[in-house]
């Protein structure tokens, strides 16, 4: 089979679907350094359509998983399966669920799903977003006026139109769902942690950590109320969905309410959920992509997962490269899961590549547990100006 993209999600996917008894081959492309030591990993890019359609035929892959929203909304997918070769990941059309957010919310209100009401006057407190792809870095949320006359400049500097929403408040949750164009699956629920710094300050980020489960939440009760109606409405569209489809909810007062939809796998949500999920995960996507996903036998492991996201000293802002690693052995030597997000090897050393540049993953029974082990393993690692976040899972962990 061969994985699409070259993140933290990319190399969870990789090591969960290694285990696979149905694998006879892992490839990925492009792939990263943590990747290619579980396959063999070949330098094509995500978003060229024409190489990856003549890098599967070569290979002869029976499955196509693409791991990125950006080739999805491009139509990689597409390419793929008018040639005949089975996908994971929705077509073009379907995957406007994430490329446009005025696509969502009108698929939104035709599906009868609740979700935040737009506002026609910029005017706090509201929520400002992006209209497209923004790489989790298009919302802004403004409860002030001084907050709304910073992210209008900001949201504009993105290239996009925007939306301007009321401004819900509530816990958020993640709940994903493997889908064959009309059934799904519903995945164990998962909270990730936007924005840059501790207690939920600095810019939003594509996400600093996660956890799973969330304490309270039936994933298949949301997924019932939220994702099989859109679904059913993209169907009706003729845009039918075959991937995971992740919606983020916001859990407010008045019932949860979707905040957005993605076409794909969260990240970092999947580098917790992975490790929580027990059974066949690459029978699951090729019974997905072949239309009927309904046999699919995914338990949920009774042990939770936390992820903490190690990144550059100064990201979103900016990005970092170069920078030598080490300590990931130790890591993985104290139990953790450690995902390659932004990594590269210069010679035969591994070097910083990017913006969130490590996911270090632990299990516990408890979330409290696998909190203390997933932090005594970042600390373990260490680059240039290694960041993240200390207040991950800590107020889901001091209720449980």
């Amino acid at each position: 089979m061969l994985l699409v993209g070259s993140g933290g999600r990319e190399h969870a996917l990789a090591w969960k679907l290694a285990q696979s008894p149905r694998l006879a081959e892992l490839h990925c492309a492009p792939g990263n350094p943590g990747i290619d030591r579980l396959g063999t990993c070949h330098p094509v890019r995500a978003e060229d359509a024409e190489g990856l359609l003549a890098l599967a035929r070569e290979l002869a892959a029976d499955l196509v998983v693409v791991g990125p929203e950006a080739p999805l909304v491009a139509g990689v997918a597409d390419a793929l399966r008018h040639n005949g070769i089975a996908v994971f990941g929705p077509g073009a059309a379907a995957a406007r669920i994430e490329g446009s957010k005025t696509f969502a919310k009108d698929v939104l209100r035709a599906a009868n799903v609740p979700t935040a009401g737009a506002l026609a006057v910029a005017r706090a407190p509201c929520v400002v977003k992006a209209d497209g792809l923004a790489a989790g870095k298009g919302v802004f949320v403004c409860r002030t006026q001084e907050e709304l006359d910073a992210a209008l400049p900001a949201v504009a500097a993105l290239g996009a139109s925007f939306l301007v929403e009321e401004l819900l408040e509530g816990p958020e949750v993640s709940v994903h769902a493997l889908c064959d164009g009309v059934n799904a699956v519903a995945l164990p629920s998962a909270q990730d942690f936007k924005r840059a710094y501790d207690r939920d300050g600095g810019p939003n980020t594509g996400g600093m950590g996660s956890y799973s489960p969330v304490p309270g939440i039936d994933a298949e009760e949301l997924v019932d109320a939220i994702h099989r109606p859109v679904l059913a409405e993209l169907e009706r569209r003729g845009a039918s969905f075959v991937g995971a489809l992740f919606a983020g909810l916001m859990l407010t007062e008045d019932g949860p309410r979707v905040l957005e939809f993605n076409c794909r796998f969260g990240d970092p949500e999947t580098q917790s959920l992975l490790p929580r999920i027990e059974g066949d995960l690459l029978g699951a996507l090729a019974a997905a992509a072949a239309g009927d996903v309904r046999g699919a036998e995914l338990a949920e492991a009774q042990d939770a997962a936390v992820t903490i996201v190690l990144a550059a000293g100064e990201y979103p802002a900016h990005n970092d490269a170069g920078g030598a690693i080490d300590g990931i052995d130790d890591a993985e030597a104290a139990g953790a899961l450690v995902f390659h997000a932004g990594t590269a090897l210069r010679g035969d050393r591994l070097v910083t590549n990017g913006g969130r540049i490590l996911n270090v993953t632990a299990t516990a029974p408890t979330l409290s547990s696998a909190r203390e082990r997933a932090y005594a393993a970042a600390e373990a690692i260490t680059f240039p100006g290694v960041r993240y976040r200390t207040d991950i899972a800590e107020e889901a962990a001091a209720v449980v």
